[in-house]
């Protein structure tokens, strides 16, 4: 009896460990099969070598954002101009009257100092100019010198500073906006038209060749000139001290700059325009309708860049 028992406990273990080799293959191919289904339908599977396509294709778009655009800038409309000769250096679509946004503002500061005013004056901010002005650093009530209003709206284009300006300057509404355009007609802006002071509305349009010639008329005004190209400044009312930035970013690089403006609404685009010194030659670049704030001064550079080594190009009308 024993001696059976012990010859078929033999055979079990042999059966047994005859088994174990079979269930752990067939574990390991399940396993295997398991991992195989997670690749094909989930995750990726990394390429052997090289870029994915996904990889190519951010390369791909990141060149073509990076590619210079065709026509020398991305705005709509464009100039460059040497101010000494009159030379047309650049041109893209410049003489096609288009919004300008707050390069409305050069000329209402030519027309505001017209007027002798008395620029440490000081002046109430009321509900009126603040009304539908957007974003300012001014309060209802608030006592402000001319001069300080008048550095805020060159340097950043504060729209309810410039309407305290034109309310002070002796002249009606009316009468102010009639100057502006008359103003514009004397210095041959023909494709120039102001309905208002501050550029907020679009019917307020102008050219980039209009726009060079405004710019190079202001400049010559000693306090447009000294606060256009002013980084930085400071000032204190009874109520609280103020600190203003200039919105050109030309200054703030290695140009000679003798003035500037910036300007955006959204039918207008971007708008910049500037007077530079490069390598001894005086430069006044325009651009209109710039799809982003950064690419505004990204096409004055380009074009400043450009003038060093080619001396005429226009594209468009």
């Amino acid at each position: 009896m024993l001696l059976r028992f012990m010859r078929q406990l033999g055979v079990l273990l042999l059966l047994a460990t005859l088994a174990v080799p079979a269930t752990m293959a067939d574990a390991a191919t399940h396993s295997k099969t398991r991992k195989g289904s997670r690749t094909s339908i989930g995750a990726k599977a990394k390429p052997a070598k090289g870029k994915s396509a996904r990889a190519k294709s951010r390369g791909k778009k990141r060149g073509r954002r990076g590619a210079p655009p065709a026509g020398g800038v991305y705005a709509r409309h464009a100039i460059l101009i040497d101010p000494a000769t009159g030379e047309i250096l650049f041109s893209k679509s410049s003489d096609s009257s288009v919004p300008i946004a707050s390069l409305t503002k050069l000329m209402t500061a030519m027309v505001f100092l017209e007027q002798r005013p008395h620029l440490d004056r000081m002046v109430e901010v009321t509900p009126v100019e603040i009304t539908g002005g957007g974003h300012t650093q001014l309060r209802k009530g608030e006592q402000v010198a001319l001069g300080d209003l008048l550095h805020m709206s060159l340097m950043c284009s504060d729209n309810v500073a410039t309407r305290v300006i034109a309310r002070e300057s002796g002249l009606s509404g009316d009468e102010f906006v009639a100057r502006m355009n008359r103003k514009a007609i004397e210095l041959g802006l023909t494709g120039s038209r102001f309905v208002e002071f501050t550029g907020l509305d679009e019917r307020n349009v102008s050219s980039a060749s209009d726009i060079a010639r405004l710019l190079h008329a202001a400049a010559h005004e000693p306090l447009i000139q000294e606060i256009t190209t002013t980084k930085s400044y400071e000032f204190s009312t009874e109520r609280r001290a103020h600190a203003i930035h200039n919105t050109n970013r030309l200054l703030y690089g290695r140009y000679d700059v003798l003035g500037g403006k910036t300007g955006f609404i959204s039918e207008a685009g971007y708008c910049f325009a500037t007077w530079i010194r490069s390598q001894g030659r005086d430069l006044i670049a325009v651009v209109l309708g710039a799809p982003t704030g950064a690419t505004r001064f990204a096409d004055a550079v380009r074009l400043i860049q450009k003038s060093t080594t080619t001396a005429v190009a226009s594209t468009g009308p």
